[in-house]
């Protein structure tokens, strides 16, 4: 058997419940988003709403960190500043997960700080992630305008 047919009834086989016969493969990135605002408070931040700006020049909602541990916290609280007067989120509201009716509680801040994040590459048809992302570190050395754009249809 070839490795062709083999592959293609691999893609054509059915799944079955207890059989180890399909295998599930998480891919992961790492990438650059914007911070624009966070649960709990600009002292103690509890998690990262970020973004990434669109070719329109309009700052997209990508997704949410997981809960920050304590020293992460600590060291993204004293590079936040509280959002100024028509911050692009403004009025809007956070979903506080897929298919959940209840929003978050969220604090906006001046969209100026850069994070590097793990994320799934999974993503919706607006180029949000569909899994929490999770925080690796702040990256003071770059700035929004060092972050690539993104292309995907405004939604």
């Amino acid at each position: 058997m070839s490795d062709t047919t083999s592959l293609r009834r691999r893609l054509d086989s059915v799944y079955e419940p207890a059989v180890r016969g399909w295998r599930k493969y998480k891919v992961r990135e790492t990438v650059e988003a914007i911070v624009g605002a966070v649960t709990g408070s600009l002292a103690a931040p509890s998690s990262l709403l970020l973004g990434r700006y669109h070719d329109h020049g309009r700052l997209q909602f990508t997704g949410r960190t997981t809960t920050l541990a304590q020293t992460a916290s600590s060291s993204v609280a004293g590079l936040l500043a509280p959002a100024r007067r028509g911050h692009p989120w403004t009025g809007w509201s956070f979903s506080a997960g897929w298919g959940s009716q209840q929003t978050l509680d969220v604090t906006l801040v001046e969209p100026e700080l850069v994070v590097e994040v793990g994320v799934d590459v999974a993503r919706d048809a607006s180029g949000r992630w569909r899994h929490l992302a999770r925080w690796r570190r702040a990256r003071p050395d770059l700035s929004p305008a060092d972050i690539p754009r993104l292309t995907s249809p405004l939604r």
